[in-house]
């Protein structure tokens, strides 16, 4: 079903861009500007079993998408300056901000020289328990227990399984059932049992995976020195929000901040929700934002930026450069805003 879902996105795509349709659409969709998520920069990898593709682009592709902005004369902004645009309603040019989830190694390493090469600002969310080594990266340490296996023994609900992943679309098959049912798991408790157990039974370390991937509290300090970078809030542990009681979700964005305060020994403005979809952050998980008192909160949800987003600032929408799409081709036909629209059902702006 994914692949099938990734087939059609591809296709709608591929048809904005040989129709000329997004050149239409553009006046009226492409609104002020956007934010753009990533989470890996990093070179491509060798392999046919990669089941996270979609979350990493090439620094060549970064570098496409800058360009592009830059030919579009479209200010690059970061996220303090795209908040007092959009409050003071300064929409002369349009403008785009660049954030990256989680706060991977890769951040620095790949993504920021071509960061500087465009004077481009960008905003890493940090999740603090991946800064301190302790974080479960668990679609990582999954897709890296089912590459190591031929099959995967597991129990769902009531039933004792043998999951084939003997073949690359064995392997994607098998990742793809355990993902949907880690992500359906009642709560972050049932999580971490069920994914340490498959890292235990397939030797898979999750720690290590962590602190390979992940920047450390001193690497996060270095990085935030750059004058182009601002480090925000990603939650202490990258739970789903909605799925914590109200007083628990406070608690993970408040100590995610405080931890990065006193890392850096400055203000921490901005969140973003992890998973950020509507499963994981909705109107109660918004409110939490502005009440901890911070300026922006974005989500995972397709859209661009409108006038109205003025009025939520806790629920701001983002475009994915999705690892899955990487092709020059459709960057006008995100930055139009039509391939948003079209997933919106053509709704320009929903924020409950």
């Amino acid at each position: 079903m994914k692949q099938l879902r990734n087939n059609v996105i591809r296709a709608g795509l591929g048809a904005l861009y040989f129709s000329g349709a997004h050149h239409l659409l553009r006046p009226l969709l492409s609104g002020v500007g956007a934010i753009f998520m990533l989470h890996h920069v990093r070179p491509a990898r060798e392999g046919t079993f990669q089941p996270n593709r979609h979350l990493e682009v090439t620094p060549d592709f970064l570098r496409a998408t800058l360009s592009h902005l830059r030919s579009r004369e479209i200010d690059i902004v970061g996220m303090d300056e795209l908040h007092e645009r959009l409050v003071q309603g300064r929409f002369e040019r349009r403008f785009a901000a660049f954030t990256f989830d989680d706060g991977y190694r890769d951040n620095r390493d790949h993504a920021l020289p071509a960061l500087r090469e465009f004077d481009a600002p960008a905003t890493v969310y940090v999740t603090s328990d991946f800064a301190e080594g302790i974080g479960r990266l668990w679609w990582t340490a999954l897709e890296a227990v089912v590459a190591k296996a031929e099959q995967v023994d597991v129990t769902i609900g009531q039933s004792a399984l043998r999951l084939d992943s003997s073949s690359p679309a064995a392997k994607q098959a098998t990742f793809d059932r355990l993902h949907d049912w880690l992500r359906a798991l009642p709560g972050e408790y049932d999580l971490k049992r069920e994914i340490e157990a498959l890292c235990i039974a397939h030797g898979v370390d999750m720690d290590a995976l962590c602190r390979d991937l992940c920047l450390s509290w001193d690497e996060v300090k270095q990085f935030a020195a750059d004058p182009l970078v601002t480090i925000g809030a990603h939650t202490i542990s990258h739970c789903n929000l909605a799925k914590q009681s109200e007083e628990a979700a406070a608690q993970e964005m408040a100590v995610s901040r405080a931890r990065i305060e006193h890392a850096l020994e400055r203000e921490v403005r901005h969140l973003a929700y992890p998973y950020g979809d509507r499963e994981a952050a909705g109107t109660r998980e918004f409110a939490l934002a502005a009440s901890a008192g911070f300026k922006t909160a974005v989500t995972t949800r397709p859209g661009m930026l409108f006038a109205e987003n003025a009025d939520h600032m806790t629920a701001l929408p983002r475009v994915s450069l999705n690892g899955n799409y990487q092709d020059a081709r459709i960057l006008p036909v995100l930055t139009s805003g039509a391939a948003t629209a079209m997933w919106n059902g053509f709704r320009r702006f929903a924020a409950a």
